[in-house]
């Protein structure tokens, strides 16, 4: 009952502190300025300290303000950030944090482009200080959520509606080749650090109070990890058919690439497991996880110092692998007498006969010498 009062208590004083927020941003709301005031009242109604999610409405509130207000973008990011940074409320934060990642979800390819561009830039930050040296669950997910969207940042919506990973070169964005080494040795270190982000949002973190926002964060963050995992599995494929083509030091980073992918494949599939018992939307369409095993991974590695310590990477004259396969056999025939030495009674010696031996053919017939006699 006592916590139920705090709760109301806690409800009615951030109630005020929007209002007050809001009050303030419209006395700055004269002409030459409304827009951006708008912008910053929309994202003030969008994180109040109410229980419920984002509403839709404002959502496409930000969106429409942003569209018709060139060069808005940036006030819009500092001031997400600012709500971020100053606030002690973990719903807000939230709140906060979903906001963000609707955004990089539902904007347009230049919206989306220019977001990036502001976090870059140092506008959109997502800072959790203020529940740095917290270590209750809500806090711990709220740094694990901020840790996820700052790598999702780097990742954009292509045409085809997926998840695919930006080059970052000053503020020009690019995207990866496929089925190339690039792809492979750049492209892949990106699924797995998208991957662990992900395995760090637990939902164990998850607090009543806030459970369908939270959950619905999760939501989108685990469909998003969907995409992600078939691309890791596409690229280990690739791979995985390439890796004895690859030079000995790339060798050695795709060995560890599927190390890594190997611990990872055995973490998500048990998230995967548990957030199937946990949350209530249970029909995400979850991938099936293949675990990729250390011994799989310890036998390339094993090929790969085979390779590694060979002499030469061609193989040697036939004349060559005669003589040393006959040399070996008189040093077995010359030892004592073990396993290995008592395969064979006799000895085994080629010569070239001069006998001549007729083989009937259609047209004819044919002589050849006898090239081999075994005594």
């Amino acid at each position: 009952m006592g916590v139920h009062i705090q709760n109301k208590i806690r409800l009615a004083l951030g109630s005020v502190k929007d209002h007050a927020s809001i009050g303030k941003a419209m006395i700055y709301n004269h002409h030459d300025r409304k827009a951006f005031s708008d912008i910053e009242i929309a994202v003030l109604r969008a994180t109040g300290h109410d229980n419920g999610p984002i509403g839709d409405k404002y959502m496409h509130e930000i969106l429409f303000l942003v569209s018709n207000s060139p060069g808005s973008i940036p006030f819009l990011a500092e001031r997400i950030s600012r709500r971020l940074c100053k606030t002690r409320h973990r719903l807000v934060a939230l709140k906060t944090l979903s906001l963000i990642h609707r955004l990089l979800r539902g904007g347009n390819r230049c919206f989306e482009q220019q977001l990036r561009s502001a976090h870059v830039s140092g506008h959109l930050q997502m800072s959790t200080n203020s529940f740095r040296k917290c270590s209750d669950p809500w806090s711990s997910f709220l740094r694990s959520y901020a840790s996820y969207l700052e790598e999702r940042v780097g990742w954009a919506i292509n045409q085809a509606g997926k998840l695919e990973p930006v080059m970052f070169n000053g503020l020009e964005f690019g995207c990866y080749e496929e089925k190339s080494v690039d792809m492979v040795f750049r492209k892949l270190p990106k699924c797995q650090a998208f991957i662990d982000r992900v395995l760090d949002c637990s939902p164990r973190d998850i607090v009543p109070v806030a459970y369908s926002l939270a959950q619905a964060a999760l939501v989108n963050t685990l469909k998003e990890s969907f995409q992600v995992y078939i691309m890791l599995c596409d690229g280990i494929e690739i791979l995985i058919n390439m890796f004895f083509d690859l030079t000995r030091p790339a060798r050695a980073l795709a060995c560890d690439i599927l190390k890594r992918a190997s611990r990872q494949s055995k973490e998500l599939h048990d998230l995967y497991e548990t957030c199937k018992r946990v949350m209530e939307n249970k029909n995400l369409g979850y991938p099936n996880v293949q675990i990729i095993t250390m011994d799989h991974v310890l036998a390339l590695e094993q090929c790969s110092s085979f390779m590694s310590t060979s002499t030469s990477t061609t193989p040697p004259p036939l004349s060559d692998c005669l003589t040393t396969l006959g040399k070996e056999s008189k040093k077995e025939g010359n030892g004592d007498n073990g396993s290995s030495s008592s395969q064979f009674s006799c000895t085994m010696e080629t010569k070239i006969s001069k006998v001549w031996v007729v083989f009937e053919e259609d047209d004819g017939e044919l002589q050849v010498p006898m090239a081999m006699d075994i005594v």
